[in-house]
């Protein structure tokens, strides 16, 4: 292939980043429109999940075209920044922690909630520069930033009114999740655990029944209850990490 031909086939993959880009940017926008307000955090974090699909295909396409490129890497690292580090932090700030100061004297107020809130943008851009620095094919060190950053989204969808849970439990994820980020626990590639531990029958089977459930919740009970199904697998994916660890650890320490 051409070296001009493989230099415009490169912008297919990077418009897919772009529109990473700017959806996370359209979500930090909207979360700021009226702070606390459902409707416009719902419409935040589908920009997010949205976003996590076209970061999922810039990489399909730069394959599927071997139009890889160093500019294309780099562009996705900024958007993956934008989308799933400063775009959720700003959600979970309009979320969860607006409101959230402490007042040291009469004229000083700690604003404690939009420190906490920092924690995602700073573990994002961490991981980022480790992930660009080095890593093991098939296998991320700590939870993959995408993941990260569709937790926190589907926050404003999944819990609402039929389900609810507790703004407490939800800020212990936020922390929690920023700190496994940049934590050294391996966790394995979503294709590869389906593929590669299962058998390929087995794998597709499972990937079709997440589907398929996740379909049945949406058209049956509408999105709530689909993003809190969703919710609970990536729930699953980080708990599974968290496991892994702490068995090998275990054999290590009887070893």
């Amino acid at each position: 292939m051409g070296i001009n031909i493989k230099k415009r086939l490169a912008w297919v993959p990077n418009l897919f980043t772009l529109g990473n880009l700017w959806l996370g940017f359209f979500s930090c926008i909207i979360s700021l429109q009226v702070p606390g307000d459902p409707r416009y955090l719902a419409i935040s974090g589908t920009m997010i999940m949205l976003a996590a699909l076209l970061d999922g295909l810039d990489g399909f396409m730069a394959r599927l075209l071997d139009a890889q490129s160093e500019v294309g890497a780099q562009l996705d690292s900024l958007a993956d920044l934008t989308t799933f580090g400063i775009a959720p932090g700003i959600l979970v700030y309009s979320l969860l922690l607006a409101d959230f100061n402490v007042a040291l004297n009469d004229s000083i107020t700690l604003p404690l909630g939009m420190l906490i809130a920092g924690l995602y943008p700073a573990a994002v851009a961490f991981r980022l520069a480790r992930f660009n620095v080095s890593h093991e094919p098939g296998v991320f060190q700590g939870v993959p930033s995408p993941v990260g950053g569709m937790i926190v989204a589907l926050m404003p969808l999944a819990f609402q009114d039929a389900i609810v849970l507790p703004d407490a439990v939800l800020l212990v994820i936020y922390i929690v999740t920023a700190y496994l980020m940049v934590s050294t626990i391996r966790y394995s590639k979503v294709q590869v655990a389906l593929f590669r531990k299962f058998s390929l029958f087995r794998g597709s089977l499972l990937l079709a029944f997440a589907i398929g459930l996740v379909a049945f919740l949406l058209f049956r009970f509408g999105t709530q209850y689909a993003a809190a199904a969703v919710f609970a697998m990536i729930i699953m994916y980080i708990v599974s990490g968290l496991i892994s660890f702490l068995i090998h650890l275990i054999q290590e320490y009887r070893i």
